[in-house]
């Protein structure tokens, strides 16, 4: 099969780190030809394993997503650009992560003979509706119906989104990183990994909880953010008075991401809203025990404190007596970290590449 994967651009988010190893462990499996096809001319933050395209009328770089009120007008000369890329290529299947790209399915459905067109839906189904896609939800919901299939992340956006199209499925996304160690549980950090979306991420959170930090014990944060979000961090920052118990790490990949997860004995996310983070799994797989807000994404990983402890939505001081325990308890972590291990064999990548190339055989 010939599979195109667009993408709105390949910088550091998550939609586009699980676009890029799904795609990567694609190429080649069973005669599979994989190309990533990016609608900005950025080059990709991540390392690619198939061929990289660019539209040839590319979109204005530095915007992270679309979400925009009227996406047929804006981004018509690219629409034609990924059209007339699928029919000269004979496409086989082309899978648009998120709510922009699917909502350009009815157009390439029309225009392109027999292809297979995969939406796949990142975010949780409320967020996508009431939030990020609000202002274009007719063509994003007109995207949905034309699609072939919809791909979700939980049983919250499975049961939702099969309200819009009966085929409807749930497949995880691969671990992002194959880790062959596991931390000792022993260095005095807690980790966290994600965007400086202070809303999104429940940066203030995780800023009151440095504060209750006994001596000694610090958050190491791998993950940057747009500039307004960086100064409100930088602001929370000092206003908390937590500039010693805070390691900024920037964003972080590859080697220097595994030591920030290896040099830590807790996993902590603080987000008021997630599709599945991917970040959860990367951190299970080092064996560390997984602390979150609780939101679908998080628990779609850890179900019912079964692998690991779900804090009720905003409940800073339950998080801090949750974080003191596993603090003042290596058995603890030790007993959270077991759990982690035995979840992460849940998303093993050829599990997942089997389950999507039932999609399109």
């Amino acid at each position: 099969m010939k599979i195109l994967i667009a993408l709105e651009n390949i910088v550091m988010d998550g939609v586009k780190r699980a676009s890029t190893v799904l795609g990567n462990s694609l190429n080649g499996h069973n005669g599979n030809e994989i190309t990533f096809y990016s609608l900005a001319s950025d080059k990709s933050y991540y390392k690619l394993t198939a061929p990289l395209v660019t539209a040839k009328t590319p979109i204005t770089s530095g915007i992270l997503n679309y979400f925009g009120n009227n996406p047929y007008h804006d981004y018509k000369q690219q629409i034609k650009d990924l059209i007339d890329y699928l029919k000269e290529n004979k496409i086989d299947v082309v899978i648009l992560p998120g709510g922009l790209l699917a909502s350009f399915a009815p157009f390439i459905k029309k225009e392109v003979q027999g292809i297979k067109v995969i939406s796949w839906m990142h975010n949780n189904y409320d967020v996508y509706m009431t939030q990020y896609y609000k202002d274009m939800k007719n063509e994003f919901v007109e995207g949905l119906k034309c699609s072939d299939y919809v791909v979700t992340l939980t049983d919250y956006d499975l049961k939702n989104y099969s309200k819009i199209n009966k085929n409807t499925l749930k497949i995880y996304n691969p671990i992002t990183i194959h880790s062959n160690e596991y931390s000792d549980l022993s260095v005095p950090i807690i980790s966290f990994t994600g965007r400086i979306a202070i809303q999104h991420k429940g940066i203030d959170y995780l800023l009151e909880l440095a504060q209750s930090l006994p001596e000694g014990w610090k958050i190491s944060i791998a993950g940057s953010g747009p500039e307004k979000d960086m100064n409100t961090f930088y602001n929370l920052i000092d206003e908390l008075g937590v500039e010693d118990k805070i390691i900024y790490q920037g964003a972080l990949k590859d080697e220097e991401l595994n030591e920030h997860y290896k040099n830590s004995s807790i996993f902590v996310s603080t987000s008021r809203w997630e599709g599945m983070p991917l970040v959860i799994g990367e951190a299970m797989s080092y064996g560390l025990p997984i602390v979150a807000m609780d939101n679908s994404g998080s628990e779609e990983f850890i179900g019912d404190d079964k692998y690991g402890k779900i804090i009720e939505q905003g409940n800073v001081d339950e998080l801090i007596i949750f974080i003191q325990k596993l603090i003042d308890d290596i058995s603890l972590r030790e007993y959270y970290s077991d759990k982690s291990i035995t979840r992460i064999n849940d998303f093993k990548t050829d599990r997942i590449i089997e389950e999507w190339e039932k999609l399109y055989k």
